[in-house]
């Protein structure tokens, strides 16, 4: 009997050519771009050796209950907050995920959104645009404008991303200092880099903070009023990660108040975002005391047309590599697996 691989929110263009090549000739591919789970009959679900998971169906216990069939589920992304994989993890079914297509693109976007700040890129092009000749100064006031050799890098989780981030702070001439209460010890060691045992510790001592970490109950909500309360005043907060990680009413009152320089969000707590959220709302009206100091991406750091062939290839080659030789690899469950034998 074929494989058969349930794709139940594909967001791939065109044809799944990566994913034939990868799964051969014998997979049949199962392809939708479902917004719920409902959408999918109860039939297609139960059929599915293999469900690919991108970022848009919720993949429930309901949905782990329906999927009887299925032998590995596996996130097309790293982010796997949508997946209850206690869930699935009770039924046996490893839960993987993909952490290795869009690292440098991340930690790209990091630095991107921290170097506009830091040489005036947002803060010179608005002045302009509001009045090139009047604004015609080199020494015009911009707030997150500053020399990033010898300022402090912090990096909030040092795991792939985060390590790369804080590489290319350091290839700024940046000092580069982390919290990360999960990296043994010895880790600062290898990488030459200052550990802070405390977050509040990293941000008092921070000239720009970078958040790496995933979204866990423990991380939500990470960066709120009191994180913020500790930063060193004109800071500049940079959110390539999750975007429940921080909280926008604290950084819409940071920025109104002058706390923060300059804050960079490719992820937010709702995506898209809401429209009357007073920040969102503020940047929307590009009122004086935001413009030039909030940079918004729509959650696209991951995104390159390599990172994303990287992501269906590696995603597919982590499915059939299980099916087919029982070889696993980046499961996230393991412990739930472990639990119930």
């Amino acid at each position: 009997m074929a494989l058969r691989i349930l794709f139940p929110d594909a967001r791939f263009e065109n044809e799944p050519d990566i994913e034939r090549a990868v799964a051969g000739a014998d997979a049949e591919l199962m392809i939708h771009d479902g917004k719920s789970a409902e959408e999918i009959p109860d039939a297609v679900w139960a059929s599915a050796d293999a469900i690919m998971f991108y970022n848009t169906v919720l993949a429930t216990d309901a949905v782990a209950a329906r999927a009887g069939r299925c032998r590995i589920v596996v996130r097309c992304g790293v982010g796997y907050d949508k997946i209850d994989v206690q869930a699935f993890g009770r039924r046996g079914i490893p839960v993987c995920n993909t952490p290795d297509y869009g690292t440098t693109d991340v930690a790209d976007m990091a630095l991107a959104m921290l170097l506009a700040f830091a040489r005036g890129v947002v803060g010179y092009n608005e002045a302009l645009r509001q009045d090139p000749v009047g604004n015609w100064h080199w020494n015009r006031a911009v707030p997150g404008v500053r020399r990033l050799r010898g300022a402090t890098l912090g990096v909030v989780g040092l795991g792939r991303i985060g390590t790369a981030a804080a590489l290319r702070g350091r290839a700024f001439g940046m000092d580069v200092a982390f919290y990360d209460p999960h990296l043994p010890n010895g880790t600062e060691l290898a990488l030459g880099f200052r550990r802070y045992r405390s977050l509040d510790e990293l941000l008092a001592t921070s000239d720009a903070v970078t958040v790496h970490c995933p979204l866990t109950e423990e991380t939500r909500g990470l960066i709120g009023e009191a994180a913020i309360a500790a930063m060193q005043p004109g800071a500049l907060l940079i959110n390539t990660a999750r975007g429940p990680i921080c909280d926008l009413r604290a950084i819409e009152k940071a920025l109104r108040q002058g706390k923060l320089a300059g804050v960079g969000l490719d992820v937010l707590p709702v995506e898209p975002p809401q429209a009357d959220d007073p920040l969102i709302a503020a940047w929307r009206r590009d009122e004086p005391w935001i413009r030039g100091r909030l940079i918004l991406a729509p959650h696209a750091a991951f995104y390159s047309a390599d990172a994303f062939a990287d992501m269906r290839r590696l995603s597919m080659e982590t499915a059939m590599r299980y099916l087919r030789d029982g070889v696993l690899q980046n499961c996230v469950n393991l412990p739930w697996l472990k639990r119930n034998g």
